[in-house]
């Protein structure tokens, strides 16, 4: 469950930041399935240059959150650790979030890919394009489109995996290595 508001979380800002029109269904549900964590942070945590700060706190601080719970039902010894592995905690619920938004990044693009062959005249299709282009108008400079088919989601999900392999796995890792 707290996975899956995270994900709400990720994408209401995700959602805030590229400009997404609210009057969608699908928007509507990110918006209202949030409204009652975020809200009060708002009044708080001011936004920058269009980026909401507060939405994006909070689900780093539920990601901390949901470490420290899931390290006390595996039997971490906290008292023993002290104060030393705050800053690792801290990485290490970056990295976890940041791994998250890319795979959502990646659900957001296949979803798309998918709703434009099989239905592009879906109600879903205006949200989830404007959430995908920003993501796949860099490749669909360079990757030419084959058959009438643009192939720019595949370099995109092939980019994502190399990020989550590579950078995001070794800081996994290195932060998980000090706890």
């Amino acid at each position: 469950m707290a996975n899956l508001f995270l994900i709400a979380l990720l994408l209401r800002f995700y959602m805030q930041w590229v400009r997404v029109p609210f009057q969608n269904p699908f928007a509507q549900f990110v918006i209202k399935f949030t409204d009652f964590a975020v809200r009060p942070l708002r009044r708080v945590i001011p936004g920058l240059f269009g980026v909401d700060l507060g939405t994006l706190l909070l689900a780093w601080v539920l990601e901390i959150l949901l470490l420290l719970a899931l390290f006390g039902l595996a039997g971490f010894p906290f008292a023993a650790a002290g104060t030393a592995i705050v800053p690792w905690l801290l990485l290490l619920a970056a990295v976890k979030l940041t791994s998250l938004a890319v795979y959502v990044l990646i659900g957001l693009v296949i979803v798309m890919a998918l709703l434009s062959l099989v239905n592009p005249f879906s109600p879903l299709m205006p949200v989830f394009s404007a959430l995908a282009t920003p993501l796949l108008r860099p490749f669909q400079r360079w990757v030419p489109t084959v058959a009438n088919f643009d192939l720019s989601p595949l370099i995109f999900l092939l980019v994502c995996q190399l990020v989550i392999m590579l950078p995001l796995t070794w800081l996994e890792r290195l932060a998980s290595a000090h706890l």
